[in-house]
């Protein structure tokens, strides 16, 4: 049987009568669209994140470019983000008409505190940082520079649900924290989802107006909003998840310490976790020069694995008017040459595991 990269069935059947439940009361209560399900779930995350307010919203990019467009941040401003994420933290900037400025990651795959000054101009307005395959940045540093240049903190947490620096939740450091809940993620919706988690109510209620058309009173429009509601399904199926995530996020947690503990092989290169940090393995990626031998050795073994990203956004063809040429961003783009996430997920059985370890330390390249 083949091993796939992600299994989101089998969350699904580990709680599918509450699913079911849940999807049956929201179903018989005949009302869809910003109910009690969101406002709930609204409450219950900002509880999880450790934020005042969460604003539910219709995906993880929705939640992205709100909040730099409600920052106040546009056309002749800069935003600072790592060079390695994936193009929808990217575009939640050149939505907006801001023009981001890429920095290289560190060895944790995260956004290099010791590189940001060096981008910092004038017109920068924000530093968007994302905790990158599940793992919290170095927050401790990367808020001070923030503090200290007077700039705008956004954290892009689209695969960081529940990871923490120094016991502080990532969402939780500045001044919008942005979520996905697709599918695939830690704490994944049956579809479409996200939210901003903020401490400042008046963002909150931005955020709200906005996310509704601009209204705040129905037909009595304040700004040129958008259609970016998270609606009472798929809200009620995440509140059912989160009550799960302590037990869902260390089930990850152990299946990435025993690929730590038994993945030995001197042609691969195993992810750390930087001090003060914790990951809660949103995917767990290994580094080799080999990667399309690797690939091909495991596709034969019916083991699936998933480039996470194989072109980075400056070498994008969407992005090819900001002129940016290969070679500029050197770690970067070693990076996307060598990254292999292999499979890791929810339900995934000890002869899987198995599978995939012994697999991998038999490849010979």
């Amino acid at each position: 049987m083949k091993i796939m990269p992600n299994r989101m069935d089998r969350g699904f059947e580990k709680y599918q009568q509450e699913f079911e439940q849940r999807a049956l009361e929201v179903l018989r209560s005949g009302w869809y669209v910003l109910g009690e399900q969101v406002s709930s779930f609204e409450k219950e995350f900002a509880e999880y994140v450790g934020t005042r307010e969460c604003v539910g919203l219709a995906s993880g990019l929705d939640a992205l470019w709100i909040a730099v467009r409600l920052l106040g941040i546009g056309k002749g401003d800069e935003v600072i983000v790592q060079g390695n994420t994936y193009i929808a933290s990217v575009m939640g900037i050149t939505i907006n008409g801001a023009t981001p400025i890429f920095v290289e990651p560190d060895e944790y795959y995260n956004l290099d505190p010791d590189k940001i000054e060096e981008k910092i101009t004038p017109r920068t307005k924000a530093v968007m940082v994302v905790h990158l395959y599940g793992q919290s940045a170095r927050m401790d540093k990367i808020s001070a520079i923030c503090k200290k240049h007077n700039l705008r903190l956004i954290e892009d947490c689209a695969q960081s649900h529940g990871a923490c620096f120094n016991g502080k939740m990532t969402g939780s450091f500045g001044d919008a924290g942005c979520f996905s809940f697709y599918p695939s993620k830690n704490l994944g919706a049956f579809g479409d989802a996200g939210a901003v988690a903020v401490d400042d109510p008046q963002l909150a209620a931005d955020f709200r107006v906005f996310r509704n058309y601009g209204s705040e009173k129905r037909y009595y429009n304040k700004v040129v909003g958008a259609n970016s509601r998270l609606d009472e399904l798929q809200a009620g199926l995440l509140r059912v998840r989160l009550t799960h995530m302590e037990e869902l996020t260390r089930e990850k947690v152990e299946i990435a310490q025993r690929y730590t503990q038994c993945l030995d092989n001197p042609l691969i290169t195993l992810p750390q976790v930087a001090p003060g940090a914790t990951s809660v393995w949103h995917q767990y990626v290994i580094r080799t020069p080999l990667r399309d031998r690797l690939i091909e050795y495991l596709n034969e073994k019916e083991i699936g694995t998933i480039i996470h990203y194989p072109i980075p956004p400056h070498l994008a063809e969407a992005y090819r008017y900001l002129g940016h040429k290969e070679g500029e961003f050197p770690i970067t783009e070693e990076y996307a040459k060598t990254v292999l996430s292999i499979p890791i997920y929810n339900g995934m059985t000890r002869e899987e595991q198995d599978r995939v370890i012994d697999a991998i330390n038999q490849f010979k390249g």
